[in-house]
Formats: C-alpha cells, structure tokens, sequence
C-alpha cells in the first residue's frame, strides 16, 4: 500500500489531515482512502475476486430482510471513527440503521451508533484489516466485525467491543458455517468455503 504524495497550499497554511486524503483520493479515482490512528492509507481499487466475496457475502444479509425496513445492507459507506480528529474508514460492506441518512457527520462519513455489522474483505493490504481496523471499529463501538482473510482462507467474527479490541475472536474455516449474532436484526448464516472459494482467482 502506497500514497503519492502531494501538493500542499503556498500560502504557508498547512494542510489538514482530512484534506490530503481528500486530494488522494480526486488524485486515485477508484482507490480507498482512509484515515486510521491519525494515519492515511491508500488502498488500491479490489480485483475480481474481491468484487465476488463481496456479491456472495451479500446475499444472506439480503435473503434474512437485512435491505428492507429497519435496515440497509450497503458497499462503500464512510464511518467516522472517534480515535482521531478527522479518522474515518471505508469498510466494504455494512448492516446499518435505516435511518442512517439522519446521521451523517462530516466528509460523507456516518455517525458508527448506526452501523450494526461492518465487514471487510481483505486485499494486499490485510493487515490493516486484520489488526488496526480491529481496534479503531471497536473503539467505535461497532458491535460486530467480519473479516473475509482472503490470504489465509478464513472468515473472523469479532464481537464484544472493548478499547483497544473485541472480546470475542471467533475464527472459521472451509467447511464450516457462521451464524452471525442475531443482533445485527435477523438470523445471518455464512458459508466460509463458499466466500473462500470466491475470492481465490479462477484458473
């Protein structure tokens, strides 16, 4: 994961966090940029495999009524994140509140009292998946974290938001099956070997 860097202002003013990763992102059409820990990290845009965990991964949230009524499945949507003045993350996929709308913050981000479930699918960037979003979601209080471990063929389910962490870990290989808390609104059951199968290329 790499950023290009960029121009600031010669009027002397230095630029604010929030406006550089802004300026990446008019720079990087189709990259994600996010501000963790006070840090911008620039991801590059996802390939097929990822794009299809995310269509297969969707399609349980859909099928338990997750889209209609009191809640949206949604790719895409900012969350501000209260571990820095100006953090906020991308999180590929999300359950929230259906009146998210009212909640917005700042910077096309969401306020994360709404958002149910986040989920990412993890790229070359895993890492940040797998350990600083762990922290910067549960300092949110987001009450439940799938992680889709593309490198290591395994699906995580965290739960329990506590600082610095969630307090339960659970970890799933192919052939097993998640049942998701039912506090995201409905009962939610993943097949891992499926999203797995899903996000390896295809010969």
């Amino acid at each position: 994961m790499s950023a290009a860097a960029v121009e600031h202002p010669c009027d002397g003013e230095p630029e604010s966090l929030l406006d550089t990763a802004n300026s990446l992102m008019e720079q990087h059409p189709g990259y994600r940029v996010e501000i963790i820990g006070g840090v911008i990290t620039v991801a590059p845009s996802p390939d097929a495999p990822h794009a299809r965990v995310l269509t297969k991964v969707m399609r349980p949230f859909i099928a338990a009524g997750l889209d209609d009524g009191e809640a949206e499945v949604l790719q895409g949507i900012g969350v501000w994140l209260p571990g820095g003045p100006a953090d906020y993350a991308i999180p590929d996929l999300a359950v929230v509140d259906a009146d998210l709308d009212e909640h917005l913050v700042e910077n096309n981000c969401y306020d994360p009292a709404v958002f149910r479930l986040v989920l990412e699918v993890t790229s070359s960037n895993y890492n940040n998946d797998l350990r600083n979003k762990v922290a910067a979601y549960s300092e949110a209080k987001i009450p439940v974290y799938v992680i889709i471990d593309r490198r290591h063929g395994r699906v995580h389910v965290l739960t329990e938001p506590m600082g610095g962490g969630y307090d339960s870990h659970q970890v799933y290989a192919p052939g097993q099956t998640v049942t998701l808390p039912e506090s995201i609104g409905a009962p939610v059951t993943l097949d891992v070997d499926k999203l797995v199968q899903a996000g390896r290329p295809r010969a």
